[in-house]
């Protein structure tokens, strides 16, 4: 992949979440009919996004993110007219389903309708779409009068932005603007549901949940996949079947250890090695929940709670700008607790675990694994 230029000027505006004014709206519309790249907000994370039906303009988007054409986009469109353009077919529940979650985060992996560029799609005969909650994508998809392909924006792996300012902290120079909303209401990306499999499959667990998705399609599974062998790095170049399949994604820039067990084994375990790693002259950082803010109490480690452990939602809502809390902070390494895997807590897992890249402190023997 050629590089991509960085002394494009970067424009970062402010507008209104609820109530986006039209001239702003406008402005970004004219630069995506253009055949240009914009940021703009979702309820899950900001997005970078390009005219989804026009191979050049969406070329950009990989190029700003320095992401390979093997990782497929996912077009995000504002009505469910767009789907008769965007799938040469209707799956079995896919009104069903985007009659009870759309809009909201769910994408849905339908067969590639023959106007999406394969540039999108990977080359694959399948497509990702989803219908966006925020106000201003939606807006900005009918201002352009087309479906928007955009994944999120940060440079290719790094931690997902959940506020304009992260997304300008990856991107500055390398796209014109990037629409100022504030900060993203879910905090992870979306579910990917494959309605093309025998069994509809969640690939990447997200913004809606499996129980929630089970409970209209109780026949709807999970199949995780984060664990190295000789077939991923083979294959990690070719097509991925759906965003977020790599092993180490979603990871700062610096190692993250995961740490799983009982409440008190992970307390017990990050504090030890966070002294350990202090007394050789590291800078620690941990990412805690509040219930653990008493033990780190007296820890010279820097702290970032996400919430409460039993709030999955307040988690995952924190869980990205947390870790790029911690890496601004400039620690040389980021102990990290697990949480339960329900609820959006299965999301917050799946990112953790894809951000410690196998780095993982198993139950209470200290095996990493």
């Amino acid at each position: 992949m050629r590089a991509v230029r960085t002394s494009m000027k970067t424009e970062l505006i402010p507008i209104d979440s609820l109530h986006p004014e039209q001239a702003l709206i406008d402005q970004a519309a004219a630069l995506l009919r253009a055949g240009g790249v914009v940021v703009f907000p979702t309820e899950t994370v900001y997005g970078l996004g390009a005219d989804a039906l026009r191979a050049q303009a969406v070329e950009r988007i990989f190029l700003a993110k320095d992401r390979p054409f093997s990782d497929p986009l996912i077009v995000h469109i504002a009505s469910a007219d767009a789907l008769k353009i965007l799938t040469t077919e209707m799956p079995p529940y896919l009104e069903l389903l985007a009659g009870m979650f759309w809009p909201g985060p769910l994408t849905l992996i339908v067969p590639r309708g023959l106007q999406v560029p394969r540039i999108v799609t990977a080359g694959l005969d399948t497509v990702a779409v989803r219908m966006p909650r925020h106000p201003v994508a939606l807006a900005l998809i009918r201002a352009l009068g087309s479906p928007i392909a955009a994944p999120s924006a940060n440079r290719f792996k790094h931690v997902s932005p959940t506020t304009a300012q992260h997304a300008y902290a990856d991107l500055n120079g390398r796209v014109p603007l990037i629409l100022d909303a504030g900060q993203c209401e879910v905090g992870v990306e979306s579910t990917v549901l494959d309605l093309c499999s025998d069994v509809p499959t969640i690939l990447r667990p997200g913004g809606t949940s499996l129980e929630a998705l089970q409970a209209v399609l109780p026949d709807v599974r999970y199949a995780p996949h984060h664990k190295l062998d000789q077939e991923d790095v083979r294959n990690e170049m070719e097509a991925q079947r759906a965003p977020g399949q790599l092993l180490t994604h979603y990871a700062p820039a610096i190692p993250l250890i995961l740490y799983e067990g009982s409440a008190e084994a992970m307390r017990s375990a990050m504090l030890a090695e966070a002294r350990r790693r202090q007394e050789s002259g590291e800078r620690v950082g941990a990412l805690i929940a509040d219930e653990d803010a008493p033990a780190f109490a007296e820890s010279n480690a820097i702290i970032h709670s996400l919430g409460a452990a039993t709030a999955p939602e307040q988690v995952a809502a924190s869980l990205f700008a947390g870790l790029r809390a911690l890496e601004m902070a400039g620690v040389e390494v980021i102990l990290c607790r697990s949480f339960a895997a329900s609820g959006l807590g299965l999301a917050v897992r799946d990112r953790l675990l894809r951000a410690a890249s196998e780095r993982v402190i198993a139950g209470d023997r200290g095996d990493v694994c």
